[in-house]
């Protein structure tokens, strides 16, 4: 059973830092891509940043050059680095499991990933 547990949410003040993770099981985590979203009340869910097996990175142009998305494949966890928060990246970030193995290309098209987390809360203030 896929399992997809994350942390490291929280209240910062603009221009901090936060670094979520989220712990994979019940699966090789090593063949699947695997993504960031995030929603904030009352706006559609968009993606963050994006990871393929071998590591290529995609991110949505709002976070390009202050958000990093990396994976651990020996501890089945997958991280994003926020730097430079704005209060415009408030909103619940959940991490996701692509559907299928095989693809090399990372992608923040929702459709792609079959299994969700619970969700970590990030909260900017200004």
């Amino acid at each position: 059973q896929v399992h997809l547990v994350e942390s490291g949410g929280g209240s910062v003040q603009a221009g901090g830092s936060l670094r979520l993770a989220c712990v994979a099981s019940g699966y090789p985590f090593t063949f699947y891509r695997m993504a960031w979203f995030r929603q904030a009340p009352g706006k559609e869910r968009e993606g963050v940043a994006a990871i393929s097996v071998a590591s290529s990175a995609d991110y949505a142009d709002s976070v390009k050059g202050r958000f990093t998305i990396s994976r651990d494949n020996a501890a089945n966890t997958l991280y994003l680095q926020m730097n430079a928060l704005k209060p415009e990246d408030t909103a619940m970030y959940y991490c996701a499991r692509a559907q299928n193995t095989g693809s090399p290309v990372p992608t923040l098209t929702a459709g792609a990933y079959q299994f969700w987390g619970q969700g970590t809360q990030v909260t900017v203030s200004s």
